[in-house]
């Protein structure tokens, strides 16, 4: 976190950036695909950190997932719960 600071001393606009990538990161979340069914468009991903299941939705993809990818992903409010969204291939 220091480097971050001595960083800022560049001028206000590189802090600025330094701390939207640093927010950016923190929103990412990192999983990976327990199932997810082609022909369908759903599945769902497990959350490293908490091994939480979230649905998937195959508009919320931005790569092609198949069972057991490792993915990155935000997580957004659904109709029925939190689903991933903006899923890559970690």
């Amino acid at each position: 976190m220091n480097n971050i600071f001595n960083f800022c001393k560049l001028g206000i606009n590189c802090c600025i950036f330094v701390l939207v990538l640093i927010l950016i990161y923190n929103l990412m979340k990192t999983g990976t695909v327990k199932f997810f069914n082609v022909s369908k468009g759903f599945g769902f991903i497990t959350v490293d950190d908490t091994n939480q299941e979230l649905f998937v939705h195959v508009t919320g993809l931005v790569d092609q997932i198949r069972d057991g990818d490792k993915v990155t992903f935000e997580e957004a409010e659904g109709k029925k719960g939190l689903n991933a969204v903006n899923v890559k291939k970690a």
